[in-house]
């Protein structure tokens, strides 16, 4: 249920590798407000698991539903994450409220992802962005509670109704909780960063507030389970034995701890974005007409101590990038006889960018149009060479090998 504040920087089929979009993982099933949400493969083993552990309990609660309990059960696993649905809708409606653009939503294991692809601009809009989604879980639960008494005690209505109201209250309290990647850690880096007006040190603070939050869980969740403090109805409906117990508390750790390690990871990524300028990436090229032999244009480049080819017009204009894997796929010995045109890959508008830009903005123009090279010009619209996807992903690695804070 938390949510990945992504970083302008680039990603590909991995995280934060290349420039490009990643695809969306798992079943779309929709575009609510124009922002598409996913089921990950792993759902469906999470809703198996709640429908067989649900339609266990409701063995001694309805005994009289024989196999239909597990329909039941399954019934309640589709709600459960139609719940957390509007808990990620929440986030998203107050991030595009607030102009901040939102990738998409995924439904997963353990919980929803709201993938916001910007930080937001002040602490207050960060903790309200945050603060939305365990309301609207809260708002859920006093409805099923409300909805509770006004059907008959142990009715099948009646039993969805609390055990709805019982997952509503738990999701809204775990997210509370004041650790990243949770919403209340996300709320405790904005109350911090409003303190100190820097938000790396509302970053860190949450991140390492999450990590010990994930040891709390290692530790805590499967005592708790097994104790009384959640109930008699809690455990009637969700009740596990202690492995289940302990595995659950695992894996809830793990993302946990994983999720605060990668906050403190983009938050510098985020400090060091504005040093990643077109500029200074840029190779130097050099222009040569298409028909030139390949030698010879490296030649040309060699001697002018450019690392990149463009293929002109005969006015000059550039019309192609010459791939770097490209050339190193001709052999020595047949560059004379290749045309450099031959090897070139067409430029489209996207494909053009500034010398100029830097940071987010840099980024945010790669993935728009991905491309392994882009033309880099001149606000007069000369030629300043070519920028390589791969050396932009490189400056994100050594970025990101940098000492944590």
């Amino acid at each position: 249920m938390a949510d990945t504040d992504t970083p302008g920087g680039p990603d590909q089929a991995r995280e934060n590798g290349r420039p490009q979009s990643r695809p969306g993982s798992g079943l779309l099933m929709g575009r609510p407000f124009g922002v598409p949400v996913y089921v990950a493969p792993s759902w469906f083993l999470v809703a198996a698991l709640i429908t067989w552990v649900f339609g266990d309990r409701l063995e001694t609660v309805l005994p009289d539903l024989g196999a239909a309990r597990y329909l039941v059960a399954l019934f309640f696993a589709v709600a459960f994450y139609a719940s957390v649905l509007v808990h990620e809708l929440a986030h998203t409606v107050a991030a595009l409220r607030y102009r901040l653009p939102v990738r998409r939503i995924r439904l997963q294991f353990f919980g929803g992802v709201s993938e916001i692809e910007k930080e937001s601009e002040t602490p207050g809009r960060e903790f309200v962005l945050a603060f939305v989604g365990p309301l609207l879980s809260l708002v859920l639960a006093g409805i099923f509670y409300a909805g509770m008494h006004v059907t008959r005690d142990g009715s099948i209505p009646g039993v969805l109704l609390a055990g709805l109201m019982i997952s509503n209250l738990i999701v809204a309290a775990f997210n509370l909780l004041p650790g990243l990647p949770l919403d209340g850690g996300r709320m405790l880096r904005a109350v911090v960063w409003g303190l100190t007006g820097k938000p790396m040190a509302g970053t860190v603070a949450a991140a390492w507030t999450g990590r010990a939050l994930a040891l709390a869980v290692l530790v805590g969740l499967p005592w708790l389970t097994r104790s009384e403090i959640l109930g008699n109805d809690a455990a009637d409906l969700g009740g596990m034995d202690t492995v289940t117990d302990a595995l659950l508390a695992a894996i809830l750790a793990g993302i946990i701890w994983t999720g605060a390690g990668n906050s403190l990871r983009m938050a510098r990524l985020r400090e060091h974005l504005p040093r990643l300028r077109a500029r200074t990436l840029t190779r130097r090229a050099v222009p040569v007409p298409p028909a030139t032999p390949l030698s010879e244009a490296l030649r040309r480049a060699d001697e002018a101590g450019a690392r990149a080819l463009v293929v002109v017009d005969a006015d000059g204009e550039p019309t192609a990038l010459v791939r770097e894997t490209a050339i190193a796929a001709v052999p020595g010995h047949r560059r004379p006889w290749i045309d450099t045109g031959s090897l070139a890959q067409p430029l489209t508008e996207g494909m053009r960018v500034s010398a100029d830009l830097s940071g987010e903005e840099l980024l945010d123009a790669l993935r728009t149009t991905p491309a392994t090279e882009y033309l880099v010009v001149e606000a007069t619209g000369e030629i300043y060479g070519v920028l390589s996807a791969q050396d932009v992903e490189r400056a994100f690695v050594r970025a990101m090998a940098r000492p944590q804070s």
